[in-house]
């Protein structure tokens, strides 16, 4: 069981499909299909007020949906009936679009920190069958970014990384980004962001010459940012590597 509650919230199709892929036990899921919502909103919102409205003041709420606006009109309606004191993240699926690049919309007020993805690294062209494919392959990886980020806090597995740099970290007036990689791509826009945590796994038959190759590159390019970092042997990954990397600025 969790230190603290989780609930995830999955709104439309495609944020339910990441919500499903989350492997965290005695997590709360919850998927939304707005066609119900569209359907009958008052007795929808009356499910929505006795669902949520008198949950734990120390749970962690995840709202995960792709940008569209009745998804968010629905988290809208939901962080109506929320209390004040639970914990409020969002992950939002933007394709293609940078969300860091746009101006802040009135409904993050009520959120700590803004996740987005705009899945560049599942988007090879923009077209409706890639697109499909990309939400398929994101659903699956992103619902193992969440597993993988529970398991890291609850276990205190990397030097300095655990709850409290969690929170001290999303609190706050911000926006972000979550990634599980096994690839890494150092040519990305890494430095716009001001500061974060960027955990690090190595298998046992990964050279340390190498792991500490791949933390002294990520040091130069975030020398100046707020960055806790861990890294740590792990069985089990073999020739592998894995990195999750959570940074975040202000709005």
């Amino acid at each position: 069981m969790s230190s603290f509650p989780y609930i995830f919230i999955g709104i439309g199709n495609n944020g339910g499909k990441v919500v499903q892929n989350i492997g965290i036990e005695g997590a709360s899921k919850v998927v939304i299909n707005p066609t119900y919502y569209l359907l009958g909103k008052s007795s929808f919102r009356q499910n929505l007020k006795d669902l949520f409205y008198n949950i734990p003041e120390d749970t962690i709420l995840w709202f995960i949906l792709e940008n569209k606006p009745v998804n968010i009109e629905i988290m809208q309606v939901i962080l109506e009936y929320l209390p004040e004191k639970p914990l409020k993240l969002a992950y939002i699926l933007t394709p293609q679009k940078e969300l860091v690049h746009e101006e802040k919309p009135l409904w993050a007020e009520n959120f700590d920190t803004i996740f987005y993805d705009s899945l560049w690294e599942f988007l090879d062209e923009y077209t409706s069958s890639s697109l499909d494919s990309a939400f398929q392959m994101a659903a699956r990886s992103i619902g193992l970014m969440f597993t993988r980020l529970h398991y890291y806090l609850e276990n205190q597995m990397l030097v300095n990384v655990d709850y409290a740099d969690f929170f001290t970290m999303i609190k706050g007036s911000n926006i972000g980004i979550l990634r599980l990689l096994r690839k890494i791509d150092f040519d990305w826009h890494w430095g716009i962001w001001d500061k974060g945590l960027v955990n690090i796994l190595v298998g046992e038959k990964v050279p340390l010459s190498y792991a500490h190759k791949i933390l002294e590159t990520f040091q130069k390019l975030l020398k100046e940012k707020d960055i806790i970092w861990g890294i740590k042997m792990e069985e089990g990954l073999e020739n592998n590597v894995e990195i999750l990397s959570l940074l975040i600025k202000r709005w």
